[in-house]
């Protein structure tokens, strides 16, 4: 699975989630740079990304993303 193809997904989690269509992510976003992307959002946003592609992320690893790059490169990681 390809980063443009896991971002193109998020896009679209992010999007209902957050309530908002003009979302569009890129590797380096961060919270800071989505409205409304607090750490309420982030639990429903990580718990929709585990429905979605069927994985789950340990409390640590959340912890660890810095920006929806990591993300992406933990989810390519569980689905290979």
């Amino acid at each position: 699975m390809e980063i443009e193809e896991i971002l193109r997904e998020l896009d679209t989690i992010f999007r209902d989630i957050l309530k908002n269509e003009n979302i569009t992510l890129t590797t380096e976003t961060t919270a800071k740079d989505v409205d409304g992307w607090d750490s309420l959002t982030n639990m429903r946003l990580i718990t929709a990304i585990e429905k979605h592609y069927n994985i789950r992320f340990g409390l640590r690893e959340i912890l660890k993303f810095k920006h929806v790059g990591d993300l992406c490169a933990s989810i390519q990681a569980k689905k290979k």
